[in-house]
């Protein structure tokens, strides 16, 4: 029989074992929306009570990817298609102000820092596969990212953004899968070369379009199946 999951990372507490799991999983589009997840199913997997299986996905309802269903269990989030759209209207405009923020404030340091995050995604055009290009891209992207919020020098915005970005993977791999986001690697970087280019030369109102505009279009790299979500 084999060991509970938990057991192979000692040193941590089983309650964010549970939460760090889970969240993974959601983010990378392991669950399809509104498929449930079993409370006990879960418990039994990492071998623990009920209470941090709980606890985790009351952390993650909060995030907004899973509903806690009385009497049920839980699922994974479903959301409308204009809800959808309309988050990442929003998402956009609040990242081009971090971005805008970041042109303002940030250090040589910081800079230096940003252009080795743009280059391990731009890397990561040269993996063969499909889902290791896009697996790569989520995780480079949301460091090139964090790089951006700590050039802002801004808890709150910092803050408020992380929840967001968890929604945005959650939209992203769950609706759209590995393969419209890996074969959309080059026009994503570049991109991200407009936002760094206007960051480096101190252009907040550059750095505040560039980033909103590239926020705002990732909905059309999963247009289709969005549509067919509906």
């Amino acid at each position: 029989m084999p060991e509970p999951a938990f057991n192979t990372r000692s040193g941590q507490r089983l309650g964010k074992v549970v939460l760090d799991e889970l969240r993974e999983r959601l983010l990378s589009g392991h669950y399809q929306v509104g498929s449930r997840i079993s409370i006990e199913e879960v418990r039994a997997e990492f071998g623990v009570s009920k209470q941090p299986v709980m606890d985790a996905m009351r952390r993650l309802e909060a995030t907004g990817i899973v509903e806690i269903v009385p009497q049920s269990g839980c699922r994974v989030a479903n959301y409308s298609v204009q809800e959808v759209r309309d988050f990442f209207n929003l998402f956009g405009r609040f990242e081009g102000e971090i971005a805008a923020a970041a042109a303002s404030r940030r250090s040589d340091a910081q800079l230096a820092e940003m252009d080795a995050a743009w280059q391990r995604m731009e890397d990561l055009e040269q993996l063969a596969n499909p889902h290791d290009r896009s697996h790569g891209y989520r995780f480079q992207n949301r460091e090139f990212h964090l790089v951006i919020h700590r050039m802002a020098h801004s808890r709150v915005m910092a803050d408020l953004s992380e929840r967001m970005w968890d929604l945005s993977d959650f939209f992203i791999n769950t609706i759209g899968g590995a393969r419209p986001l890996s074969a959309s690697l080059h026009d994503r970087n570049h991109d991200h070369d407009v936002i760094r280019t206007a960051i480096r030369s101190g252009n907040a109102d550059i750095a505040r379009v560039a980033m909103e505009s590239h926020i705002v279009s990732t909905v059309a790299l999963f247009e289709a199946t969005l549509d067919d979500t509906a």
